[in-house]
C-alpha cells in the first residue's frame, strides 16, 4: 500500500511547519562552551550542532505520534494520539503484572505476550480501581474493529524503560478487560543494516508480537513499503530547507563562542 498523496501533503506540512518555526524563533541559549570550543575549533560547526539539538528536542517523540495518525487514519476506523486508555485495575490484576516483570527480569520465564495477557486476563478483576499512571497511550487505532495501542520510545532505552513499557503494555489490556493488540515501538533502528540489538531488551520483549522496530512499525500501520516512502517525504522537505539551514547556521555563528 502506498501512502497516499493526501498522507504526502500532510506529512510535508507537519515537517515545514516544525522547521519553519524553528528557524524563525531559535536563539542561541548556550553562549559558552570551552572545551567543545577548543576541541572543534570551528564556531560554525558548533553553531550547527546546536541548532541540529535543539530541533531535534522539539520534534521529540511527538513528530512520530502525529506522523502515525496521518498514515493510520486512510486504512483505519480511528487514529489517535495521545489516547487515553481508560478502565481500572485490580490489586490482583497488579500482582500478576509485576510477578511477570520479576520474572522476566530474573530470566525465570521466556516473554510470549499471548500468555502473559492470558494470565492477567485470568486474574479477579474485583475491586479494580482506575489509575492515571500509564493511561496515555502515545497512539492508538482501531483496524477491522480491533484495538491497537502503541508505546513510542526512543530507540535506545535503558533497562527500566523497557520494564515500565512492558509492565503498561500489559497495565493496558487490564485496563481493557480483552487481549487488545499492545506494542513498544522504536520509530527506526539505530543499528541498520544489523537487526536491532540492546541488551536492556533481552528477555523483556516478545519480538515481534509486543515489539517493533523501525520499518515493522511503520509498515504495520500503513502498509507494505510505508516506511521507504516515509524517509523520501522526510528527504523531500531536508533537501527544500537545506539552503535555509546552512544560513541558520551562519548566522548563528556569528555570535561567537566565549571560550574562556
Amino acid at each position: 500500500m502506498a501512502l497516499s498523496e493526501a498522507q504526502k501533503n500532510k506529512i510535508k506540512a507537519l515537517l515545514t511547519e516544525k522547521i519553519e518555526s524553528k528557524l524563525k524563533e531559535y536563539g542561541r541559549e548556550t553562549t559558552s562552551m570551552p572545551f567543545l570550543a577548543r576541541l572543534i575549533q570551528d564556531n560554525e560547526k558548533i553553531a550547527a550542532y546546536s541548532f541540529i539539538h535543539s530541533l531535534a528536542t522539539s520534534l521529540g517523540m511527538s513528530i512520530y505520534e502525529d506522523v502515525s495518525v496521518m498514515i493510520a487514519s486512510e486504512n483505519s476506523q480511528e487514529a489517535f494520539r495521545n489516547y487515553g486508555v481508560g478502565g481500572a485495575i485490580s490489586p490482583s490484576q497488579k500482582a500478576v503484572i509485576s510477578k511477570i516483570i520479576n520474572e522476566l527480569r530474573e530470566g525465570k520465564r521466556k516473554s510470549n505476550i499471548q500468555q502473559e495477557a492470558e494470565e492477567v486476563l485470568s486474574a479477579s478483576s474485583l475491586k479494580g480501581q482506575f489509575q492515571k499512571s500509564g493511561n496515555i497511550a502515545d497512539f492508538y487505532m482501531k483496524r477491522n474493529n480491533k484495538e491497537f495501542f502503541f508505546e513510542i520510545k526512543t530507540v535506545k532505552p535503558n533497562i527500566d524503560v523497557f520494564e515500565s513499557s512492558k509492565t503498561k503494555l500489559l497495565e493496558w489490556i487490564a485496563r481493557r478487560r480483552s487481549s487488545v493488540k499492545v506494542f513498544l515501538a522504536f520509530p527506526y533502528n539505530p543499528y541498520h543494516p544489523k537487526p536491532y540489538s540492546r541488551f536492556t531488551e533481552v528477555g523483556m520483549m516478545d519480538h515481534p508480537n509486543d515489539f517493533l522496530v523501525g520499518d515493522e512499525y511503520w509498515n504495520f500501520i500503513g502498509g507494505e513499503n510505508t516506511f521507504p516512502q516515509l524517509l523520501e517525504e522526510f528527504d523531500k522537505v531536508g533537501k527544500e530547507f537545506k539552503e535555509k539551514l546552512n544560513q541558520k547556521f551562519k548566522k548563528i555563528a556569528e555570535e561567537k563562542i566565549d571560550t574562556y
